[in-house]
């Protein structure tokens, strides 16, 4: 049986998404919580998340005996066996043709920035940003929108090799007392979000031009390379 299930975690707490030699990421504590189950479960996380990245609507399947079948039970058992940090939000029987990151079509993420002062309540989960101009910053994130290569716009010495990447949406507005970035697409490069708000951070504050980005988009010169950090960073939800 083959159950696709979608979490919600505080990335802070947490080596990242995907297991890691030195433990202490997301995977390791789904994994120890089916093994509380007597199952041996195989993880098949949407992507990866970085240390310090939150999710509120990551998606794994894991591939179950008949005796949980049973999605309430299941999301009841999962949440009893996890820390609090980790939340099971929605559990559903799928087709066994169904992988958790490569039937996916669209991943969601946004990041969030204030310019209200940090307290010791959210200052894991959003970034501050003394000034912020609204309208430069909705102008040049549209640059971003259609197919790119990104190489310019990924950690340094990570593995990837196809830089070409579709972002299908990107926005920025006010919510609430904050502000949201917001970035569709199909799929991302390591630290690619981070860079992208990095460079776009720049442009509000005059440090840098929306020329200049266009520049580094095309990779006429690599001018910005220091992502933010990813407190504000949230993978939002994935589209299949």
């Amino acid at each position: 049986m083959n159950m696709k299930i979608t979490i919600a975690y505080d990335g802070f707490e947490f080596n990242g998404s995907q297991t890691q030699p030195e433990k202490n990421a997301v995977e390791d504590y789904l994994i120890e919580a089916f093994r509380r189950l007597n199952v041996d479960a195989k993880i098949i996380l949407s992507g990866r998340t970085d240390k310090g990245v939150h999710a509120t609507g990551q998606v794994f399947n894991v591939q179950l005996p008949q005796h949980l079948s049973n999605p309430t039970r299941l999301k009841k058992l999962l949440n009893h066996h996890l820390p609090l940090s980790i939340r099971v939000l929605k559990t559903q029987e799928v087709p066994l043709d169904f992988h958790a990151r490569f039937s996916a079509k669209k991943r969601v993420y946004r990041y969030v920035i204030t310019q209200k002062p940090i307290t010791p309540f959210n200052a894991r989960y959003v970034t501050y940003v003394e000034k912020i101009d609204v309208k430069k910053i909705q102008e040049a994130i549209e640059c971003f929108v259609g197919i790119h290569d990104f190489e310019y716009f990924h950690k340094m010495g990570s593995d990837k090799h196809r830089f070409f990447k579709e972002i299908f949406e990107a926005k920025f507005y006010a919510y609430k007392e904050n502000y949201i970035f917001k970035f569709k697409a199909n799929s991302y490069l390591r630290s690619q979000i981070r860079l992208m708000v990095g460079f776009l951070l720049d442009i509000s504050s005059g440090k840098r031009t929306i020329k200049e980005l266009q520049e580094q988009l095309e990779k006429k010169k690599r001018i910005h390379f220091k992502p933010v950090d990813g407190f504000g960073l949230y993978l939002a939800k994935v589209i299949y």
